[in-house]
């Protein structure tokens, strides 16, 4: 993903990832092979008795039909794209205002059905937990749509441990009554019997949580925690660690022991030898053909790994979401236009998950995408053949022209059409979550008082431009009848308050115009 300002980005600096960016590494092979056969054609008819020329009757024809279709192909490639950034802002919205609701709406101070009073420490754990899953629900989302399974990564396993793992709360720890949450992230090498019923962990000098002491015990080379340290010395076998030194956003979230090394929160493919060079990527292909069959006869001695089980984890926490709404209702804490509001809220989650995954999971149809390449192939192939006669040796510039703009929007479409991925024209994903989760510590940062503790001071001026007195001041008499100097022919009151807001209207009016 690359940034770029309200500026030109093509004058804000260039590096290697924005030149990356750029759809060059894709699409040079293709514009070099047909400059080529330009070259060939040119030299051909100009240097020898053979004339290659064709008539380019069809030339107009087929090339408007095909500028047509490729930006047909763009167009609809950015629509998805635009898309997937609204549906990503319906998810921001959806999560601030069910934040919101819990936070604000639900109360601190209550008693349950059987007259059992909520201690005020259990009514604010229990809010910033759900809103914690509010926070994990868009981090699920993240890696679901990135084809990333389970739940163990380093920005999701911290906001979502908590959930319970089995369906019996009080029977046997075994397989057939996990959940199907856990029963998804399953792996052979850490099944989840093993992990301790609690977390264990040690207290640093400061109060705070420290993951290296926490594996000094007898579990240290079982049981991983969020920190570095485990990730370091239990490296995951498919999953590699890649973070910036001076950036680490998973250090704000709760350092909690998992019994198996986290994936990295953001794990993007290495950028390697067949990024700058494709054309060789062909040798590659037959390199890893050969070497399967070479190995095929040792695939039987391989660990047998269980059946793949799938779960969707962002309906899991919308599950568990609309679970605590029905807990709330059943003990007469919401009134139902707050209840209402909530559901809407998660059913706009779910409903924006659903549109996010039919992008993700609906690309354009093989046939569509293989036809419109090999159109555009072969209409760049006999271009020089066609347009030597009138432009001679500036056929090869002016093919190379040709094939560079044309496959370049090709590719284009072809890279943003699934807007998911760790492409750098993708969406950022990973910083909508970090706003998301910065917004949702700002509202549970809010203190909730009453109107009537901050409205009154001497910083408020409410009826200011036609009266710059402060809200102290107005009320310092203690009838409260609200009265202004300039009316003397009306009583004080609301008749005095009309006279004022009326004033202030006109002000504003006069002062905002521009002459």
């Amino acid at each position: 993903m690359v940034a770029s300002g309200s500026g030109n980005p093509m004058f804000s600096g260039w590096s290697l990832k924005k030149f990356n960016a750029t759809v060059i590494n894709d699409v040079w092979p293709e514009t070099f092979f047909f400059t080529l056969v330009a070259t060939m054609v040119a030299l051909v008819t100009k240097l020898t008795s053979h004339n290659l020329a064709i008539s380019s009757s069809l030339l107009t024809v087929l090339g408007t039909v095909l500028g047509l279709v490729i930006s047909f192909r763009t167009s609809t490639a950015y629509e998805r794209y635009q898309e997937g950034r609204k549906l990503w802002t319906n998810i921001t919205i959806a999560s601030r205002n069910i934040a919101q609701l819990i936070w604000i709406h639900v109360p601190f101070e209550r008693v349950d059905k059987d007259k059992k009073k909520i201690t005020e420490i259990q009514s604010v754990i229990e809010k910033k937990s759900m809103i914690n899953l509010v926070q994990g629900f868009s981090v699920a989302v993240k890696h679901f749509l990135r084809s990333e399974p389970g739940v163990y990564y380093e920005d999701l396993y911290p906001l979502i441990c908590f959930l319970p793992r089995y369906a019996n709360d009080h029977g046997p720890a075994t397989a057939a009554d996990m959940l199907p949450l856990w029963h998804a992230s399953e792996d052979d090498d850490f099944p989840l019997h093993t992990a301790p019923p609690h977390p264990q962990r040690a207290m640093s000098d400061g109060g705070s949580i420290s993951s290296a002491a926490a594996l000094k015990d007898g579990a240290g080379s079982q049981f991983g925690t969020v920190g570095r340290s485990t990730l370091a010395s239990t490296p995951t076998p498919t999953l590699k660690l890649k973070r910036a030194k001076t950036f680490d956003p998973e250090a704000a979230l709760a350092d909690i022991q998992s019994h198996r090394p986290l994936g990295p929160a953001r794990n993007p493919p290495e950028t390697g030898f067949f990024d700058y060079f494709p054309i060789f990527r062909i040798f590659s292909w037959l390199f890893h053909k050969c070497s399967r069959r070479l190995n095929k006869r040792n695939e039987q001695y391989k660990k047998k790994k269980g059946p793949l089980s799938e779960s969707n984890v962002p309906l899991e926490i919308t599950i568990y979401l609309n679970a605590y709404l029905d807990y709330l209702l059943r003990n007469g804490w919401l009134v139902p236009a707050t209840a209402s509001g909530l559901l809407t809220n998660i059913s706009n989650l779910q409903d924006t998950m659903s549109n996010l995954d039919r992008i993700g999971t609906t690309p354009l149809p093989f046939a569509y995408q293989a036809h419109l390449r090999m159109s555009l192939w072969l209409y760049l192939f006999f271009l020089p053949f066609q347009v030597v006669q009138s432009f001679g040796y500036l056929t090869i510039p002016g093919t190379a022209f040709a094939a560079f703009l044309l496959l370049g929007f090709l590719e284009i479409g072809q890279e943003i059409e699934n807007p998911f991925n760790y492409d750098l024209n993708d969406l950022d994903l990973d910083a909508f979550c970090l706003s998301i989760q910065r917004e949702l510590h700002e509202i549970t940062a809010h203190t909730t008082p009453d109107p009537s503790h901050f409205v009154f001071s001497s910083w408020n001026q409410p009826f200011a431009p036609a009266d710059r007195r402060s809200a102290a001041e107005l009320t310092a008499d203690a009838e409260g009848a609200y009265s202004h100097a300039d009316h003397g022919d009306i009583p004080p009151g609301m008749l005095s308050i009309r006279r004022v807001l009326l004033k202030n209207y006109r002000e504003v009016d006069r002062m905002t115009r521009h002459s």
